[in-house]
């Protein structure tokens, strides 16, 4: 009896909806007066958009149909929602809910996330968390399974997950697939567990995505030849243009950190488009705010040459057909009302947000606040670092060095998350090698802080111009272990240990002095603390490392992935320096 009156109210809701769409009943919202981007004809014409009970059930001619609700758009723009193809919630360091405040009013109603920096630090659980906590938001929050955690086996994490403990959310509510294969190098080598994991996935009829930075020739064919489906991951047009030739799905990526889009926007065109996507992968709350979200990359698209339409097929229909929503990214009969409301390009400066025809923003603002989320204490507890590891008169920083010896030396590249490599001949002060702020080369430490092995990594990098002073995190991707850069021992040590006693966060120091600090309570990763205020510490801590003189645009988002071993080609962990282009721990001291 309740599958029977569950089909009959569906079936009078179908046919409310073509009664609808015939004219002969009122809708129930009318958007009148506007231009259509149609994402399907590729084509932006005037026409009035008509939904019932969520739905869209006419996009018709001016004057087409009346609604209970009217309302004149005097031209602007009507666009599908925008959808992020590949997002870490948790790098925003707010909560799903504040998350969901800043980014709908720019547009974006649904996202599909990667837990995996939660899942670093709190295994299924951290999983679990963001499940609970992104549900019941103005905001579609899917998931897809974190695949590698950790992401190597050169480096701590606070779990791990193996095929068989994924199988257990598989099946739940909002779980895509499974998320970006890091680990390319045991894929193309056949390792079994990851081969079990992307299994899972097909298994189950559902996608897998990828990761395969620089990755080429043969060695990407057999990474294709898995099963996996997407990347997102190309820095260069020709790396891009070989892996759509393989069956990829490129998500463009356009974040805080690795700014993607200029180098691929020459592969979108007509012909191409449609196996192209958007997606910001990190989006700091300070970008959010200053930028915009998806919205930013079609206005930077549109900028760069790309036709409107396009732009705004990647950012809402492609993406919506590549993760199977038949109902999502464009406007037409049966589709979702999920739709914005925006000036005319270029600008297409959100101005009102629709979700299920319900209006949910406007002029930069969500208009009902989701509730307050509810975070179990055990994710408050996560810093676990051994007692004496950050004492003043701790030695673990040093390094013993005969003068003129010479260091590899990682090397920062602005806006983006790989890194260069070059061999360099520091100071050496009573047997240790110290930094040298004069060639912009600092030290670099990564304290493990899971385990309280009281185990440090240490390094030394060129690029982030620091003339004093130290910066820490412990948001330092993807095992989230502590990440501290600074001109002297002292300021390091002070930093780490201040990052631990907040329970996590980030924070700046010079000559002992607390300059800037965010608790990052939440795992060590976000903060319950409202959007508008995270935004403002956000930019805060940037304004206090380029007063050390940092020259990087973001530091802080720029020191958490120095400590990623699967992105080439130098990086550090707490088990030391990684060659990534070998996938081997290498000495400090080069031969």
């Amino acid at each position: 009896m309740e599958q029977e009156a569950a089909q009959a109210a569906r079936v009078a809701r179908l046919a409310r909806r073509i009664r609808v769409a015939r004219g002969d009943e009122p809708a129930d919202l009318v958007l009148a007066g506007g231009q259509v981007v149609n994402v399907l004809s590729a084509e932006i014409y005037p026409a009035d958009v008509a939904i019932v009970d969520g739905m869209i059930a006419g996009v018709g001619a001016p004057g087409a149909y009346q609604g209970r609700e009217h309302h004149d758009l005097d031209g602007q723009l009507v666009c599908p929602a925008l959808i992020d193809g590949h997002v870490h919630l948790e790098s925003s360091m707010m909560l799903p809910r504040d998350f969901a405040r800043a980014v709908v009013p720019h547009g974006t109603l649904l996202v599909v996330s990667d837990p995996h920096e939660i899942a670093n630090v709190c295994g299924l659980d951290g999983i679990r968390f963001m499940l609970a906590a992104s549900a019941g938001l103005p905001l579609d929050v899917f998931v897809m399974l974190s695949s590698c955690v950790p992401a190597t086996d050169m480096e701590t994490s606070g779990a791990r997950l193996r095929a068989a403990n994924l199988a257990t959310l598989a099946w739940e509510d909002r779980v895509l697939g499974i998320a970006e294969v890091m680990n390319y190098p045991g894929v193309i080598g056949a390792a079994d567990d990851l081969l079990r994991k992307i299994d899972l996935g097909l298994a189950a009829g559902r996608l897998v995505d990828g990761h395969a930075p620089g990755v080429r020739g043969m060695a990407l064919t057999a990474y294709a030849a898995s099963g996996i489906s997407s990347d997102h991951e190309s820095f260069a047009l020709e790396e891009a243009r070989e892996k759509l030739r393989l069956g990829f799905h490129v998500l463009v990526r356009e974040g805080s950190t690795t700014r993607n889009l200029a180098a691929l926007l020459p592969l979108i065109t007509p012909r191409t488009a449609a196996h192209c996507s958007f997606c910001t992968d990190d989006k700091h709350p300070d970008d959010i705010a200053r930028e915009g979200h998806i919205d930013w990359i079609v206005r930077q698209a549109i900028a760069g040459g790309l036709d409107p339409v396009l732009a705004v097929q990647c950012a809402s229909y492609n993406t919506a057909r590549h993760f199977g929503f038949r109902d999502r990214g464009a406007l037409a009969p049966a589709y979702r009302a999920d739709l914005l409301v925006a000036d005319r390009f270029p600008d297409f400066n959100v101005r009102r947000v629709y979700r299920a025809g319900e209006l949910v923003a406007a002029d930069g603002h969500l208009l009902q606040d989701p509730p307050a989320t509810a975070v179990p204490a055990a994710l408050t507890q996560t810093m676990r670092l051994h007692p004496d590891c950050t004492r003043p008169d701790a030695t673990n920083l040093q390094v013993a060095a005969a003068t003129g010896q010479r260091v590899h030396v990682i090397v920062m590249v602005p806006h983006q998350i790989i890194t260069g490599r070059t061999i360099a001949t520091l100071p050496v002060v009573d047997g240790q090698l110290t930094a040298d702020p004069g060639q912009d080369v600092l030290k670099l430490a990564v304290w493990e802080r899971h385990t309280a092995s009281g185990k440090v990594g240490v390094g030394f990098v060129h690029g982030f111009g620091l003339q004093r002073g130290a910066l820490g995190s412990s948001v330092a991707h993807d095992s989230h272990n502590i990440v501290v850069v600074g001109t002297n021992d002292a300021d390091m040590l002070r930093v780490a240990h201040l990052v631990g006693a907040m329970g996590g966060g980030q924070a700046a120091v010079a000559e002992g002095q607390v300059l800037v600090q965010v608790p990052l309570e939440v795992a060590g990763l976000m903060s319950a603390r409202p959007y508008e205020e995270m935004a403002a510490l956000a930019h805060a801590e940037v304004a206090a490392a380029q007063a050390l003189g940092c020259t990087l645009p973001n530091p802080f988002i720029a020191l958490a992935f120095v400590a990623l071993p699967v992105i080439p080609s130098l990086k550090l962990t707490d088990f030391g320096l990684v060659d990534v282009e070998r996938f081997t721990l290498i000495p400090l001291i080069a031969e």
